[in-house]
Order: structure tokens, then C-alpha cells, then sequence
């Protein structure tokens, strides 16, 4: 699942985001949505968040909960 819809992203998911800095070699930092920054509905480089650890970036994808 990507992160480009704002509905599909919730406080406390566990993603993959792309931080500024990283997005010339696109390496992907995962963490725990604490806020959703992005205001709009839709996004096409993705949500922007801020994860518990303070970093800020935009959701590359959702990684679905393991049972």
C-alpha cells in the first residue's frame, strides 16, 4: 500500500517514509506515524509525516501488521 492517500494514514502505522535528504539515493528510514503534516487529501510524492523519533518525510509505503 502507498502513502499518497491521507485516509489510508492514521497516527501509530508503521511506515516507510523518504526523508529530503534522501531522496537522491532513495533510502527509506521506517518508523511509527506520530503526525500527518500534509493537509490535502492526496499527494502524488506521497503524505507528509512526522514519525515518534521527530523525523519528518513523505510515506513511501505502509508495512501491514503481521498477525
Amino acid at each position: 500500500m502507498n502513502g499518497k492517500q491521507r485516509k489510508d494514514i492514521v497516527p501509530g502505522l508503521l511506515v516507510n517514509i523518504i526523508q529530503k535528504r534522501d531522496q537522491r539515493t532513495g533510502e527509506l528510514t521506517e518508523g511509527i506515524v506520530r503526525t500527518i503534516l500534509t493537509k490535502s487529501q492526496f499527494h502524488p510524492h506521497g503524505i507528509k509525516v512526522r514519525l515518534d523519533s521527530g523525523e519528518v518525510g513523505r510515506v513511501q509505503e505502509i508495512i501491514p501488521e503481521e498477525d
